[in-house]
């Protein structure tokens, strides 16, 4: 059904519970799996040129760190997946990755917000999904540590079996 599915993935819990769960459905698909981290980049949030260039970089490390991990936790499924990271607005970075790799699919995370929240930020799963022509899917379903070793055990006990 899905033959490449973008994951996206901010290093937040939401992102870590979108990345397993579209990694798992990837894994059943049998899809390309490419995961995309975005940076923000907010006009609003610049301050003065060196203090922004010396924020942007440790927050570009630590997004690295954070993408490595998620590349891993795709590893551990036998997945082989393709890792970007770029800065800028995460909504039309996500949709230009998207086009980019012909994605079928694209899995976000959810954060909750209040209202005034998503009034100042807007909505990021809604503006993805108006720019694409593919699938979006907001990842929520909490797949426990246990859960998660369980389906990676399943995938043991059956190379095991099929010598």
């Amino acid at each position: 059904m899905y033959e490449r599915i973008v994951l996206a993935y901010d290093g937040k819990r939401e992102g870590l519970i979108a990345v397993r769960e579209g990694a798992l459905l990837a894994k059943r698909c049998k899809a390309q799996v490419y995961l995309l981290s975005v940076v923000p980049d907010s006009d609003g949030a610049r301050m003065a040129e060196t203090v922004y260039v010396d924020v942007l970089g440790s927050q570009i490390q630590s997004y690295k760190q954070l993408l490595e991990q998620a590349v891993r936790t795709a590893r551990q499924l036998g997945l082989d997946p393709v890792a970007k990271l770029v800065v800028g607005e995460p909504a039309p970075q996500i949709g230009a990755f998207a086009k980019e790799v012909k994605a079928d699919l694209i899995v976000l995370g959810h954060q909750r917000r209040n209202i005034l929240q998503r009034w100042w930020s807007g909505s990021s799963g809604a503006y993805v999904s108006d720019i694409v022509e593919c699938s979006v899917l907001i990842g929520r379903k909490h797949i426990s540590d246990e859960d998660f070793r369980a389906e990676l055990n399943k995938d043991i006990g059956v190379m095991a079996s099929n010598p």
